[in-house]
């Protein structure tokens, strides 16, 4: 299929993109907000740290009413670049895709319905004791998996949640996964060694060794994880035993994916990951090498293009900022296959040009 790059695992990728072209899918967003995110230097996703546990709600705003409610204008970076809930919010519009938002621990709720899972906000993980309820969580994330399943030919799994990588990190090294300098960034200059050292104090303070919790995903969650990843894992699992998933992310998603595997392998066979062609290129992560660690499974990336756009503030993606978040990847490949490919990398940016001047211009 012309704009999906087949980034690992070719033959898997081929035969999900046959599978799927046509078919209808529903895309779940989970949201959720851990205290790690508020360490300096750690996430772009704000103007400042506090801002962080506002962006997932306004996120999700964006996608169902095109606008945000609980902050004025749009999340933006430090440097004024757009949330990736603008290409996602682009994508599901055109390809008239529906959405239901997964609350899976918020300090702000966002002014949209969504499906309420019982998490709370994730501590911060140099506590070493980021979740209480990951278990009860993952439960009811299956439950509701299962039953999303029976509505749609297919689900797509995205997220938000500012200081994902590095709980994403945390979480693989206390699986025994070898994570260091493999996860990205939403910054150009990924912050490796802070985040290394986040994950250690985290493993320390919980008197973890790395690798301690290679076949207990619940406990390895649980001390350095977030919130997203219980709910995320459990809807996957619940879904894929019924219909394919895609995991629409980035390198946040390896981490989902080994607590997927250590819980329930046999779903994997209609797993994919959506990712984009920014993740892929991404010369300070590796997102094929961790997957091809934790669980073969193919990747898939949007070959979306921004270095032709009229606005600085898109093209900045092309310099390494964002990436991926909030299922972009995901959202834009389900938008390519359902139309079957009349939906170009093309047609989704001018969408996305327009939809970013009328939130530019509403500011």
């Amino acid at each position: 299929m012309q704009d999906i790059i087949l980034a690992h695992n070719k033959s898997g990728g081929t035969a999900m993109l046959d599978k799927l072209a046509g078919k209808k899918p529903l895309f779940t967003c989970v949201i959720g907000v851990t205290e790690t995110a508020k360490i300096h230097g750690i996430s772009a996703a704000g103007e400042n740290p506090e801002i962080t546990d506002y962006t997932p709600p306004a996120d999700v705003e964006l996608l169902h009413l095109g606008k945000c409610r609980c902050i004025p204008g749009v999340p933006v970076t430090p440097d004024g670049i757009p949330t990736p809930a603008l290409i996602t919010m682009s994508a599901l519009k055109l390809a008239e895709i529906p959405t239901l938002v997964v609350n899976a621990g918020l300090k702000v709720k966002p002014y949209v319905p969504f499906v309420e899972l019982g998490g709370c906000p994730g501590r911060d993980i140099r506590t070493g004791k980021a979740l209480d309820n990951a278990q009860e969580v993952m439960n009811r994330a299956i439950i509701a998996g299962e039953n999303l399943s029976k509505t749609a030919d297919y689900l797509v799994v995205g997220e938000s949640i500012p200081g994902g990588t590095t709980t994403a990190l945390s979480v693989l090294l206390a699986m025994g996964i070898n994570a260091k300098g493999k996860v990205s960034s939403s910054m150009p200059l990924n912050p490796h060694e802070l985040k290394i050292k986040t994950a250690e104090k985290a493993l320390k303070a919980a008197g973890v060794e790395a690798s301690e919790f290679a076949h207990e995903p619940i406990k390895a969650v649980s001390t350095v994880g977030d919130p997203m990843q219980p709910a995320a894992a459990g809807l996957i699992i619940g879904a894929a035993k019924n219909v394919p998933v895609i995991m629409a992310g980035g390198t946040q998603m390896a981490a989902v994916l080994a607590v997927v595997n250590a819980s329930n392998p046999e779903v994997l066979g209609n797993v994919a990951i959506g990712t984009t062609r920014w993740i892929i290129e991404d010369k300070t992560a590796d997102l094929n090498g961790l997957v091809a660690e934790i669980a073969d499974v193919p990747v898939l990336a949007a070959d979306i293009d921004f270095g032709v756009s009229r606005f600085d503030g898109l093209k900045a993606y092309e310099a390494g900022v964002v990436k991926e978040g909030v299922g972009c990847g995901g959202a834009t490949i389900s938008a390519i296959l359902k139309s079957k490919g009349t939906i170009t990398k093309d047609v989704l940016l001018k969408e996305i040009e327009n939809n970013y001047k009328q939130l530019v211009n509403s500011k």
